[in-house]
């Protein structure tokens, strides 16, 4: 077998640190999606009851159940009236699928990024979770690639239950290309006729809502 000199897995690391030094956090962690860096949020900060505007996309509260939290919608018109980036409260968890530009990370967070081909930097599929907690992100690092560490595995110690939803380098070189002529300030991005009323469906229907 031939020994290779650069690891193919080193081009979502440089994309990484590029989108932590844009965005303003310490840290960027890689996952395939946005849905699935919502879910490891919730995960890794154990949430139990967690409310959410009931007009945002569809996998959203899907993310939150899955995680083993309980998903409060909330109708009211201000809390839905949100742009780029609202809060999974009362948790430090925001979902900013729908933003990406200079500074925008908040301290003491945990924000999720999609690289979907209709989001800010369309890759095709992708997400980012921002922190500046070095003990959360060691521990996303390993939840998003089997529990397992960056060392062939055959040679690891597996010690948690891990998922599969690693970026690709091919993700990563797509959307570390785009960064090179992507703006500093952007403005958030809007939903094209607005999001539906995710009450409405009814798997959703044993959820609480605030009026």
């Amino acid at each position: 077998m031939p020994i290779h000199s650069h690891s193919p897995y080193k081009v979502v690391e440089m994309f990484e640190e590029e989108i932590a030094s844009y965005a303003g956090s310490s840290y960027a962690i890689s996952v395939d999606s946005c849905s699935n860096a919502l879910f490891l949020c919730c995960k890794y900060i154990e949430a139990k009851q967690v409310t959410i505007p009931c007009k945002t996309y569809l996998s959203v509260p899907m993310s939150v159940i899955h995680s083993g939290a309980q998903v409060i919608f909330d109708k009211t018109p201000a809390v839905n009236h949100w742009s780029g980036v609202y809060q999974l409260k009362p948790y430090p968890i925001y979902d900013a699928a729908k933003r990406l530009t200079s500074d925008m990370y908040i301290p003491n967070s945990f924000m999720c990024l999609s690289f979907h081909i209709k989001k800010p930097l369309p890759i095709g599929k992708g997400g980012m979770i921002l922190t500046d907690d070095s003990k959360a992100a060691s521990w996303f690092k390993k939840a998003r690639y089997s529990g397992r560490s960056q060392v062939y595995y055959k040679e690891d110690n597996i010690k948690m239950l891990g998922w599969n939803m690693y970026m690709t380098p091919q993700q990563a070189a797509h959307g570390l290309t785009l960064l090179q002529t992507y703006p500093e300030h952007n403005i958030d991005m809007s939903e094209k006729n607005g999001y539906r009323d995710l009450t409405q469906f009814e798997v959703f229907k044993d959820c609480d809502i605030i009026k």
